[in-house]
C-alpha cells in the first residue's frame, strides 16, 4: 500500500487473517466476490442487513405517507425530512467519535435497539389514530438520531471483521443489499399499504430489526485499540478527526469526489418535471416510476458483476473513473429524449456510483488508523447524506432557471471537469493503492 499519504490500519486482535485464494476463471471473474461471507462475524452482519434493507424503507415510504394524509400538503413532507436531517448530522459526528473510544458491539446493540423501539413507537402511534404531525416529526429526528449514532460504528467494524484485501467485496456486497432495498422496499410497501395498512408497514420494521439486534448480539467484542481506550468522546475529538481528514490527502480527495458527485450531479429533483415534460408520452407515472428506478437497478447490477473489479488494487484511479462515469452518464442522461435510452444511462450512473461508495469505502477502511474510522465514517454518514439534499436545491434552481435537460446535462459535464481537475491537481487519490 502507498503509505506516502496514509497509514495502513492496525488489523487488532481480532484480525481474521488471510488465505491463498485461486484464481476466479471464466464467468466466476465477473460475478459477484462473496468471500467475506466466509467469515461468521461478516456473515452475520450481512445476512441481518438483506432483512432490515427492506424493512427500513417501508417506514420511509410510510412515515411522508402517513404526513401528507394527516396534511394534505407535500410542503409538510419536506419539513419532515429537514427535521430528521439535523440530528442525523449532529449524531453522526459525535456517534462516529463514541465509535473510536467504546467497544462498537456495545454501541451497535444499544442503537439497534433504539431504533427498533422507536419503529415500535412509530407503529402504536399508527394504531392508536393519533394522527399528530408533531410526533411524527419527534419520532424522526429520534429514529434518524440512532441511525447516525450506528452508521459510524457499523461501517468502522467491518475492517475488525474482514482482511484488508476483501473489503472491497464486503463492501459491494453491503452496497448491493442496501441498493436491492431501496428498490424492492418501496414496490412492497405500495403493494402492502393497501391491504394491511400503514401502522402494519411499521410493525414489520420493528420485528426486522429485531433480526438485527441478534446478529449484533453474535459479534465478537470490538473495543477501541490503543491508546482510545482511554480517551472520552467529546468536541475535542470531532475536531481531530477532521483534522486528521485535512492531514490525509487521499483521505480529503475521497470526500471531495463524492460531494462533486453528488452536489453537482444527482438530478433526482428534477425527476418530476422531466416525467410531466420530457418524457410525458409515455406517461407521467410510469416515467416517474422509471427515472426514481434507473439509478438503484445500475448500482444493484453493478453489485452483482462486482467480481470484475472488487480485485483491483489502484483503489485511487477506480474512484476518479468511477466519478467521471457517473458525470458522463448524467450527462447523457440530460440529453436524451428517448425514456429507455434516460434509463440505461441513468443505470450506468447506478453502476458507476456503486463502484464509487466500494472503493471510496475501502479507502476510508484502510487508510486510516482503526482509532480513526469511526470519526471518519461519522464525516461519511453526513457527506453521504447532505450531498443529495444540497443537489435538489442546487438543481431544482438551475431547472427553474435554464430548464431541467440542460441543467441535468451540465451539472454531469460539470462532475468530469472538476473531478478530473482534482485528479491532476493532487497526486494523492492516483497514486493510492493496496
Amino acid at each position: 500500500m502507498d503509505t506516502s499519504e496514509s497509514s495502513t490500519a492496525e488489523p487488532g486482535t481480532d484480525d481474521p487473517g488471510t488465505t491463498a485464494d485461486p484464481p476466479r476463471r471464466g464467468w466466476r471473474r465477473w460475478a459477484m466476490d462473496t468471500r467475506p461471507l466466509r467469515i461468521p462475524a461478516y456473515r452475520r452482519l450481512w445476512s441481518s442487513t438483506i432483512v432490515t434493507a427492506v424493512g427500513s424503507q417501508l417506514t420511509a415510504v410510510a412515515v411522508p405517507k402517513q404526513i401528507y394524509d394527516i396534511t394534505h400538503s407535500s410542503a409538510w413532507v419536506g419539513y419532515a425530512s429537514l427535521a430528521g436531517l439535523l440530528p442525523m448530522v449532529v449524531f453522526a459526528l459525535w456517534g462516529g467519535a463514541v465509535a473510536d473510544t467504546v467497544d462498537r458491539r456495545k454501541l451497535l446493540l444499544v442503537t439497534n435497539t433504539g431504533i427498533a423501539v422507536t419503529s415500535l413507537l412509530f407503529w402504536a402511534q399508527a394504531a392508536s389514530g393519533l394522527d399528530s404531525v408533531v410526533v411524527l416529526m419527534a419520532l424522526l429526528a429520534l429514529q434518524q438520531a440512532f441511525f447516525g449514532l450506528n452508521s459510524p460504528a457499523r461501517t468502522a467494524s467491518i475492517a475488525r471483521l474482514v482482511p484488508a484485501e476483501e473489503l472491497p467485496a464486503a463492501n459491494a456486497l453491503g452496497s448491493t443489499v442496501m441498493q436491492t432495498g431501496l428498490v424492492a422496499g418501496p414496490l412492497l410497501a405500495g403493494v402492502l399499504i393497501p391491504v394491511i395498512g400503514l401502522p402494519e408497514l411499521y410493525l414489520i420494521d420493528a420485528l426486522a430489526l429485531c433480526v438485527t439486534v441478534w446478529a449484533v448480539f453474535r459479534l465478537p467484542a470490538l473495543p477501541p485499540l490503543g491508546a482510545s481506550r482511554s480517551r472520552r468522546a467529546g468536541l475535542r475529538e470531532v475536531a481531530a478527526g477532521f483534522r486528521y481528514i485535512s492531514g490525509h490527502k487521499v483521505l480529503l480527495l475521497s470526500f471531495l469526489a463524492d460531494i462533486v458527485a453528488m452536489v453537482f450531479g444527482m438530478p433526482r429533483a428534477l425527476f418530476p418535471q422531466l416525467a410531466a415534460q420530457t418524457f410525458a408520452p409515455y406517461g407521467e407515472g410510469l416515467a416517474l416510476g422509471v427515472l426514481f428506478a434507473g439509478i438503484p437497478v445500475g448500482a444493484v447490477l453493478g453489485g452483482l458483476f462486482s467480481g470484475v473489479f472488487s480485485r483491483a488494487r489502484r483503489h485511487g484511479w477506480m474512484v476518479i473513473g468511477a466519478v467521471v462515469g457517473w458525470g458522463v452518464a448524467v450527462a447523457g442522461f440530460g440529453l436524451s429524449r428517448n425514456l429507455w435510452v434516460a434509463m440505461a444511462f441513468l443505470a450506468a450512473a447506478g453502476v458507476a456510483d456503486m463502484v464509487s461508495m466500494v472503493f471510496r469505502g475501502a479507502i476510508l477502511l484502510t487508510a486510516a488508523t482503526d482509532e480513526m474510522r469511526g470519526r471518519l465514517q461519522g464525516v461519511f454518514t453526513v457527506v453521504v447524506a447532505g450531498g443529495p439534499r444540497l443537489a435538489d436545491v442546487l438543481h431544482g434552481t438551475a431547472g427553474s432557471a435554464f430548464g431541467p435537460r440542460a441543467a441535468v446535462a451540465g451539472g454531469g459535464a460539470l462532475v468530469v471537469v472538476l473531478m478530473l481537475v482534482l485528479a491532476a491537481a493532487v497526486p494523492a487519490l492516483r497514486r493510492y493503492r493496496i
